[in-house]
């Protein structure tokens, strides 16, 4: 189902992009993706601090937020009302017709792909790839949009297609300098021995990465049980060497690692709790 920002429900077969619109033949736009759960969407108002800030990296036009919750709301309540199943939600805001118009935008929600239960239950097989730009140095360069939810996938996906045809199922970034970055659609975090106890670490924001939305709410709650969480640079090495590894996001929320460049990696003894933690973190804005 589709809610367009005046507030009109459509269903997903209709019509509503133009042929012409720069999503479609450039990538030239920005989204989000929420989940919804138990009746309405998860961290709203981090995901569109997000959703303003890509806008704003690719010049767009400062997203209308009292519209964008009310057709958040509206698509939340439509989707519960028809399902008590979780829900995949997207954000798309583009800059609207090659011809020129108005930004293109609108809400849509979709059931999670079935890869999301099978990730969340077994974890995932990860390979590392090259992104080819350095851990720093990036925002001297912000044609390369880092930090920006940007429509312009391919990239990602074509990553995602490398690792299957190596018998994985994700993949894990570093940078050209041998910095660990961040997954095509997730957050790397890290359970690792800090300071005598066990900690949660995830790569530093000032990366060339997205901010993770389920991350810092995750680290909000995790500090709140008494974990230490921080901010490092990772290594590859520090992987193999962690008490557990996640790949998170909105949608599969906590994917464990199990196995990293063919090797498999070691069970962390706080698993269950990760996945509570998460859990927890992702309803933490109601």
């Amino acid at each position: 189902m589709v809610v367009t920002l005046d507030g009109e429900i459509l269903s997903t077969g209709t019509p509503l992009v133009h042929a012409d619109d720069l999503a479609v033949v450039r990538g030239d736009g920005v989204f989000e993706t929420l989940l919804v759960r138990e009746g309405g969407a998860c961290l709203v108002e981090a995901h569109l601090q997000r959703l303003t800030h890509s806008s704003k990296l690719i010049d767009l036009p400062e997203p209308d937020l009292v519209k964008w919750r009310c057709a958040i709301d509206r698509a939340a309540h439509h989707w519960a009302a028809v399902t008590a199943a979780e829900g995949a939600m997207r954000l798309i805001y583009s800059r609207g017709r090659e011809s020129g118009s108005a930004p293109t935008a609108y809400v849509m929600v979709n059931p999670l792909p079935e890869r999301v239960a099978a990730a969340r239950r077994d974890g995932v097989a990860a390979i590392t790839l090259d992104r080819g730009v350095s851990a720093t140095g990036t925002g001297a360069m912000p044609w390369l949009l880092a930090g920006a939810k940007t429509l312009s996938y391919a990239v990602n996906m074509a990553a995602l297609r490398h690792a299957a045809r190596q018998g994985a199922g994700d993949v894990i970034f570093v940078s050209s300098d041998g910095y660990i970055l961040e997954g095509p659609r997730s957050t790397v975090v890290i359970a690792a021995d800090v300071g005598g106890a066990v900690g949660l670490l995830t790569p530093p924001p000032w990366y060339p990465i997205l901010r993770g939305t389920t991350q810092q709410a995750l680290f909000q709650v995790a500090r709140a049980k008494g974990y230490d969480c921080d901010y490092r640079s990772l290594r590859v090495a520090d992987l193999f060497a962690a008490q557990g590894v996640w790949l998170i996001s909105a949608m599969t929320l906590a994917a464990r690692v199990h196995t990293l460049d063919g090797r498999p990696l070691r069970r962390s003894p706080m698993a269950a709790e990760f996945a509570e933690l998460v859990d927890a973190a992702i309803v933490s804005d109601r």
